[in-house]
């Protein structure tokens, strides 16, 4: 399955569960897929962790 297929996919399920259960469930499903999918990468090995956290922490302050 290419990319361009995948993503028609997804939205067209994404617009399905949209028109079935409404606009809360369709992002509720949306969000926690993008948290699996995230997790699945980190599992992988493809997202090091550890690099992430230190994107966010200030590297100009000392721990005591």
């Amino acid at each position: 399955m290419s990319r361009q297929q995948f993503g028609f996919l997804a939205g067209f399920l994404f617009v399905g569960l949209w028109a079935l259960a409404g606009i809360g469930p369709a992002i509720g499903a949306l969000i926690v897929g993008g948290i699996g999918f995230f997790i699945g990468r980190v599992l992988d090995g493809d997202v090091d962790v550890n690099e992430l956290v230190g994107r966010f922490t200030p590297s100009g302050t000392k721990s005591r």
